[in-house]
């Protein structure tokens, strides 16, 4: 093959069927990918759950992952916040003219690797090359599909007052990584996206506790949007508590010199957990014996006072009001 991308790679002939063959079946084959028909074969059964995503993030290499581990994490971690297991996925790629081959190669190959690791097959797929400049370098579309083992599922409409509300650790780091690469900023400490599949934790979660009322990740627009939108499905008001947010010294920090707010950034290895506070407890060591919850902690709790409000509570001990974000504080963030 070409050491870049070439548009004969996405004609449909023989130099897409190369690409195909060396590259996408080379890492991500299976048996039914490996078949190569229209559509995938599926046997599945009850009810599901099904979410669909597409990934423009610039950097498309960062601290922490790539453009093609994240499409991955984003879309499994989706459909693992319904109460399901995730296990299939569909990839399109678009493609720009002289993308370099090794580029894509590695993006490719951490799909492959983020996907087997999550326990999930990438079982049907497209690509499209479009001329230089009609995109930047790769957009990646996924769409994944599980079985929903609970009932009823987590959702976001279900948060009653008196509920606890966990996060499953350190919030705001893939939001300042992507943005200190882009921009080449040198930080005083390291600083990683938190990209990861969340599932294998989440199957726990919902297996073990009784009653989880509300699984969410706080993606785009961070952890206060993601609230927001809870409080407002829910009729319910959050209050947090300032002092419990965990947030990393140097996340803080890097967010003070370019004034973000850490609270709006967006996480992708990260949940917020909604459920009854007498079940609370046993919902933190759950998440917290594993790696990917090892910080986890509450930081709120539902209320009725103020239905669709989300309220900090200062250290001072004064309220804060935190709104949904306006406007694009970092765009092309996953």
């Amino acid at each position: 093959m070409s050491d870049k991308v070439l548009l004969d790679y996405g004609s449909g002939g023989r130099a897409s069927q190369r690409l195909i063959s060396d590259l996408f079946l080379e890492h991500l084959g299976n048996d039914e990918l490996n078949r190569l028909n229209d559509a995938a074969e599926l046997a599945m059964t009850g009810r599901l759950a099904m979410s669909t995503d597409s990934f423009v993030v610039d950097p498309i290499f960062f601290p922490g992952g790539n453009i093609g581990s994240l499409a991955v994490h984003g879309t499994v971690n989706d459909v693992a916040m319904m109460g399901a297991i995730p296990r299939h996925i569909t990839c399109a790629y678009i493609l720009e003219e002289g993308l370099p081959m090794d580029d894509l190669e590695q993006i490719v190959k951490a799909m492959g690797e983020a996907a087997r690791h999550a326990g999930v097959t990438i079982v049907s797929g497209d690509t499209k090359v479009v001329p230089k400049g009609a995109v930047d370098k790769i957009f990646i579309n996924t769409t994944g599909i599980g079985d929903i083992i609970v009932d009823p599922a987590p959702s976001g409409d279900a948060a009653k007052p008196g509920d606890a509300v966990l996060i499953s650790g350190t919030i705001g780091d893939h939001g300042l990584t992507i943005l200190g690469t882009r921009e080449g900023l040198d930080f005083e400490a390291k600083v990683e996206s938190d990209s990861a599949s969340l599932n294998h934790l989440l199957v726990k979660l919902v297996q073990e506790l009784p009653e989880v009322h509300v699984l969410r990740d706080p993606t785009r627009g961070g952890l206060a949007t993601t609230l927001n939108e809870i409080t407002t499905s829910s009729n319910v008001c959050c209050e947090l508590v300032e002092n419990s947010m965990p947030i990393r010294p140097e996340v803080k920090g890097g967010c003070s010199i370019l004034g973000l707010d850490p609270l709006y950034l967006a996480n992708e290895g990260k949940f917020l957990c909604i459920l009854p506070q007498e079940h609370a407890d046993k919902a933190l060591e759950i998440m917290r014996n594993d790696p990917l919850g090892k910080d986890a902690c509450q930081i709120g709790t539902m209320t009725d006072a103020n239905p669709g409000k989300v309220v900090l509570e200062t250290p001072l001990g004064g309220k804060r009001l935190l709104n949904m974000l306006e406007g694009e504080q970092l765009p092309r963030i996953c």
